[in-house]
């Protein structure tokens, strides 16, 4: 018979300081004790769910005394939903964090030689910041202690949000969300109603049944809406008269799509993305440039601080108009037209075929005759034949995804020997990584933190690099 583990409390807990991945830390014996929702300045009881030889994980069981510095959070789902981590916390303290978040992992874990880190760019707006949220419809909905399961029927049961942390076949079931301006709250509640009203079956993503899958709500500044719903199965009666009201009830959607996947994964990057009603596309604007936002396209999902990011990109890009540049990673090519007026020649390279496209489409609208673009896996496009072929860049702009760049890719960019490298990066960790491998023959002269998304751990980091 296995011998059943002590359950471990820790009273009287002071959380000192704020961690990586949103959590807290105290000290123990001098052990570390990570702790969930905490605030520096806690006193806490904790119950520790995980024991290391060098560190402890545990919640919050009791709160003591909390700190002068917790704030009440803001959302109904906060404790649940795996956003918005750090609503008690204050959004100075937030900044701070992310701020020594960036210097610890370049310097104290990543030994690189870096010039004083610039102050981190506060974001504008703190709530209702993104211009994009996937909602999951789920037929098995996150089930609360105060609610008896015995009780509820299958459609109490369904709910349409976000999955919960730690659960993939989990969904939360959510009433209001703070991160997207309406109409993106009214339009998920409708569907919901709607769903439930007509007996439209939410998705069972353990047995793979069900006929609701998940829906992609995105808008611009200019108010522009799209929304995709993505249905397991065919059912055409069902998906027109779901669409048709939507439409109906919703004039202000610009661009209706649907997605028929059946596939494993709700990724719709390998599926046919269907036009039901309205334009193709939705638009942003950006110093007059304007920009053709698909379905599949990746745009910055906070739309003021892309615009800060990208000035940092291109004041430490340095243009004066004669520079040959590369824009690795672009996307639907914001950074590479955002500069291509200093530069001579723009190449932007990026792996979704349709997201090239759509720079195609917006180079040609906006008038730009200085860009190439091109579409494929980054290893397999950027190559020395291809530097020879197209010319050596003086500046590449990097703009990977979280897991940062192929050993590959930094070898081809050191072959390069650009005059100069920016690197934009959503995690500072494998950026730390990948800049190892670029120190070889570059310094790092600038470090500017951007907070792209309030309330989380998450941070945009911008690093210049110099060939010596």
């Amino acid at each position: 018979m296995a011998k059943k583990k002590q359950e471990i409390i820790l009273e009287n807990v002071v959380i000192e300081t704020v961690a990586a991945e949103g959590k807290a830390i105290a000290k123990i014996d001098g052990t570390v004790l990570f702790v969930q929702f905490a605030v520096p300045g806690d006193i806490v009881d904790v119950k520790v769910t995980k024991k290391k030889k060098n560190y402890m994980e545990g919640f919050i069981l009791r709160m003591v005394k909390p700190s002068p510095h917790r704030l009440e959070p803001f959302c109904s789902h906060f404790g649940v939903c795996g956003g918005c981590k750090w609503q008690p916390l204050p959004y100075e303290m937030q900044l701070q964090a992310k701020q020594q978040q960036v210097y610890d992992q370049l310097v104290r874990i990543g030994h690189l030689q870096v010039p004083e880190i610039s102050p981190i760019v506060p974001s504008d707006e703190t709530t209702y910041y993104r211009n994009k949220l996937e909602f999951t419809f789920s037929q098995r909905r996150w089930i609360y202690e105060n609610e008896d399961p015995e009780t509820l029927s299958e459609q109490q049961r369904c709910g349409l949000g976000f999955h919960v942390g730690r659960f993939f076949d989990k969904v939360l079931d959510v009433d209001h969300c703070w991160l997207q301006p309406e109409p993106s709250n009214e339009i998920r509640l409708f569907i919901k109603d709607y769903a439930m009203k007509n007996g439209l079956s939410f998705f069972n993503i353990r047995e793979h049944t069900g006929f609701l899958r998940n829906m992609f709500v995105r808008t611009t500044e200019a108010g522009n809406v799209m929304l995709i719903l993505c249905m397991y199965h065919e059912d055409v009666q069902a998906r027109t008269a779901l669409l048709d009201a939507v439409a109906g009830k919703f004039p202000q959607i610009t661009s209706l799509y649907y997605v028929i996947n059946g596939k494993a994964n709700d990724s719709i990057a390998d599926q046919d993305c269907h036009l039901y009603k309205g334009e193709d596309a939705i638009y942003e604007y950006m110093e007059g440039l304007k920009f053709k936002i698909g379905p599949k396209s990746f745009y910055q999902t906070n739309t003021r601080q892309a615009y800060k990011l990208y000035s940092i990109a291109r004041e430490y890009a340095a243009l004066t108009g004669k520079e040959t540049v590369y824009d690795l990673y672009t996307g639907t090519g914001t950074i590479a037209q955002f500069v291509s007026r200093q530069a001579g020649k723009v190449i932007g390279i990026e792996y979704v075929p349709e997201a090239i496209e759509d720079a195609k489409t917006n180079a040609k609208a906006n008038g730009i005759t200085n860009c190439d673009f091109f579409a494929g896996d980054m290893k397999d496009i950027l190559t020395d034949g291809f530097v020879e072929e197209h010319g050596r860049p003086d500046v590449i702009i990097l703009d990977p995804p979280r897991a940062g760049i192929h050993p590959d890719v930094a070898q081809v960019i050191l072959n390069a020997a650009p005059e100069r490298i920016v690197y934009v990066s959503c995690n500072p960790a494998s950026q730390a990584r990948d800049l190892e491998i670029l120190c070889k023959d570059y310094d790092i002269k600038a470090v500017r933190p951007v907070d792209m998304f309030p309330h989380t751990h998450h941070v945009e980091n911008v690093c210049l690099l110099s060939r010596r």
